[in-house]
């Protein structure tokens, strides 16, 4: 009979189960030992169990199939909280194995002893202990089905002792996700359709519930006469090719877009919980479809809100509407996106000075691969990425969008490239998120990983920075003392590059892209340009206001000639 922990193996294996992330420690001997000898699971080693966790998510939103990652007991599985709490709010199935210390001594304050059951149930939709042989794979099959069903994370925890014992049972469950189809009542929809007809301006947001329901959308639009706004999320899936686009909203998001859903009469909400209640229409009329229930109307006031697939949903609603005649709101809206994007593309130009990050992922995005995942730091490397790089129908964007988690792109984009090491993987990291994990460098060279990290390296935590002069205050404690990244890069064996002139920064994009092997560049980029948000109310004016006044009684004078110069192509 097989012990518990070869069963778990085993049963990993029959799903799919390619690999598992994870730091080895006593308390997952029996599992790691399992693993070395089931032939059709890779152990991926890496530096720091948040980076496995992390490495897990990566793998799981690209591939949309269930990844694992694994952690010692105490400090160990701690570790993972982070890239759990990542993976649980980006939705993507993560099954996280968490071993404890010995069951005799749980409860006796043991050497490294937490309570992981605890721990781990707030970013968690599944969280038990096995606590007998018995449990077993029963226990496992559930939290497996759950992480699954709901794209969640569930975790596993383990005890060492209970690992190594023998199985009860040597059943192998097999899990496969279901398929169902939700779509409103026809009372709903018929509702849905009354109200959008009678409404003059029509405007979508689309989030990412949009995947896999891109021609019934823009469908929508056409009959709606609707501009398409797009939220982060969404951008891989709608923006591409499409007539209706007139760009994001939101603090990373375009001029355009919110003016689009500031004119207008109804909003359509498709597949979205885009968090900024500032950026909503305050008079429209607002309806909202989402295959989660609990996430209507919870950022504005909906007129209707309807339980649905976004794809199924706009089948049924479309043979209900009645063509829009009219279509100058969608003019209007895509006039002004057509201004808003020439300004945009303009940034992109490179002047006279230091590297403008515009310009950077400018050329990344024209060296990239027509297929390649690209994966930016929080901060301002997502600014750039959402407003400067071109999802087409085959490349994808994956990130931390909703947790917001400094240092994610690279881990990520570790998961990301183990899924498919053919395909181009970049990440758009920045400084202070790179260094916050330079460990993630030494786990791609050591499974031999290509990924290709861009560092947009401003020595500062510029987003930070800019949120100060936003509120008002003197930027403090923000200024990074960085190393030579492409040196450092060498140094543990990868391709790596520094640059800071504009001249030489094309030639060392196409060197690290064409490597066969995990490449690193880091670009000395402008530390004061500004990511100008769509909406400057008036809070954030008196804010820049007063960032002005107390810089120059600070003596830091020289600070805001510098930030004018390298804005003024923005605000001229």
């Amino acid at each position: 009979m097989a012990t518990i922990a070869e069963n778990i193996v085993q049963t990993l294996a029959a799903n799919g189960i390619q690999r598992i992330w994870g730091v080895p420690g006593d308390s997952l001997n029996a599992v790691t030992d399992a693993v070395r000898r089931q032939k059709d699971i890779e152990w991926m080693l890496t530096r720091h169990e948040e980076e496995a966790a992390f490495a897990a998510a990566g793998e799981a939103a690209l591939t949309g199939e269930l990844a694992v990652c694994a952690g010692s007991c105490g400090p160990g599985n701690m570790h993972l909280i982070n890239g759990l709490y990542d993976a649980h709010r980006s939705r993507v199935p993560v099954l996280a194995i968490a071993a404890h210390i010995p069951t005799e001594e749980i409860g006796s304050q043991y050497f490294q002893e937490t309570r992981p059951t605890e721990l781990f149930r707030d970013c968690a939709v599944f969280c038990e202990m096995v606590l007998s042989p018995e449990q077993m794979p029963r226990l496992l099959e559930i939290a497996m089905r759950t992480a699954i069903e709901k794209q969640g994370v569930a975790v596993l925890v383990l005890t060492g002792d209970t690992a190594s014992q023998d199985a009860v049972s040597d059943r192998v469950p097999e899990v496969r996700r279901s398929t169902p189809v939700t779509v409103p009542s026809p009372a709903e929809l018929q509702e849905a359709a009354d109200t959008l007809n009678s409404c003059g301006n029509v405007t979508i947001l689309a989030g990412g519930g949009v995947e896999g329901a891109r021609e019934e959308v823009l469908a929508l639009a056409d009959a709606l006469g609707a501009p398409i706004v797009h939220a982060l999320r969404g951008k891989e899936f709608i923006e591409w090719d499409n007539p209706f686009d007139v760009g994001m909203t939101g603090l990373l998001g375009f001029a355009s877009g919110y003016r689009a859903m500031e004119s207008c009469d109804a909003l359509l909400m498709l597949g979205t919980d885009f968090p900024y209640q500032q950026f909503y229409p305050e008079k429209a009329k607002i309806l909202q479809i989402d295959i989660r229930g609990e996430q209507l109307g919870r950022r504005a006031p909906l007129t209707q809100g309807m339980v649905g697939g976004v794809r199924e949903t706009a089948a049924a609603l479309l043979p209900l509407l009645e063509r829009k005649q009219d279509r100058t709101h969608l003019e209007k809206s895509l006039d002004h996106y057509r201004r808003t994007r020439a300004q945009l593309d303009e940034l992109e130009k490179q002047g006279p000075g230091p590297i403008h990050p515009q310009h950077l992922t400018h050329l990344i995005d024209e060296l990239a691969d027509e297929d390649a995942v690209f994966l930016p730091d929080v901060g301002t490397p997502v600014i750039w990425a959402s407003r400067h790089l071109h999802i087409g129908p085959r490349r994808r964007l994956i990130g931390s969008f909703w947790h917001g988690t400094m240092a994610a792109a690279t881990p990520l984009g570790l998961g990301a490239q183990a899924v498919d090491r053919k395909r181009q993987v970049v990440v758009l990291a920045g400084d202070g998120g790179l260094a916050m994990m330079l460990g993630e460098l030494l786990t791609a060279v050591q499974h031999k990983l290509p990924l290709k990290i861009v560092v947009f390296n401003n020595a500062a935590l510029s987003f930070v920075e800019v949120e100060m002069k936003a509120a008002g205050i003197v930027n403090f404690g923000t200024g990074l003392e960085n190393p030579d990244f492409g040196a450092v890069a060498q140094a543990v064996g990868m391709h790596g590059e520094s640059v800071s002139r504009p001249e030489d920064l094309e030639g060392a994009l196409r060197r690290a892209f064409a490597h066969d092997g995990p490449a690193l560049v880091s670009v000395a980029v402008d530390r004061q340009e500004l990511s100008m948000p769509p909406k400057i109310d008036a809070k954030q004016a008196t804010g820049f206001a007063l960032y002005a006044l107390r810089t120059v009684i600070a003596g830091n004078g020289r600070e805001l000639i510098d930030l004018a110069k390298a804005n003024a192509r923005q605000l001229l």
